[in-house]
């Protein structure tokens, strides 16, 4: 892809993605290009359809958080990186609204242009929990598929306005039922992130 091309492709992402965060993966992809300052041609071309556009940005973003998660694991005590991990994770889902459902559709759909990213995903929260679970300070009960669905539980709670607020404490609640050492989640006390 020529440099151009390049810029204006990650440009167009860059706009979707302050889009999405506003507005959830429904919103027009005319006010996109609107926002983007290009013709609806000139995103089609990129990006053919939403889902071209949704999973070129999706996984861009997975692949960050799967980046995150090999940094995290030769990094720290094995709770505090899986407690990371998934705060990031959760607050990534939440900010992108409407995310959780293409991610838990993407999961189960082989055919889905997201379903290698999300695998990839899914397996290195796996790996960051079956640290924590060799370390003696996670449950063994659960497994990467079920950290998954925390993430997507977790997510779907900090999208919805009623719940929103709620969000944090039962973020805590959460980690605090994963970990069997829940103090080591938070190292001084420190209270964990806002998710969104």
């Amino acid at each position: 892809m020529r440099a151009d091309a390049r810029k204006n492709r990650d440009h167009l992402l860059a706009v979707a993605g302050t889009a999405i965060t506003e507005q959830g993966v429904d919103v027009s992809l005319r006010d996109i290009a609107r926002r983007a300052d290009v013709g609806l041609a000139t995103l089609l071309r990129h990006f053919p359809t939403r889902e071209a556009l949704l999973d070129a940005l999706l996984r861009t973003s997975f692949d960050e958080m799967t980046a995150t998660a090999d940094a995290l694991e030769t990094s720290g005590s094995p709770g505090d990186a899986l407690v990371s991990w998934l705060r990031d994770c959760v607050a990534w889902t939440t900010e992108y609204r409407g995310a959780v459902v293409l991610m838990a559709a993407a999961i189960e759909d082989t055919e889905s242009a997201l379903h290698a990213s999300c695998v990839t995903l899914r397996a290195a929260g796996a790996r960051l929990l079956a640290r924590a679970q060799a370390a003696g300070i996670a449950r063994t009960d659960i497994d990467g598929a079920d950290l998954f669905a925390l993430v997507a539980a977790l997510a779907w709670l900090g999208d919805q306005p009623s719940l929103a607020p709620r969000a944090d404490h039962l973020f805590d609640v959460v980690s605090s039922a994963i970990l069997t050492n829940p103090a080591s989640a938070q190292p001084g006390g420190t209270p964990p992130r806002a998710c969104g």
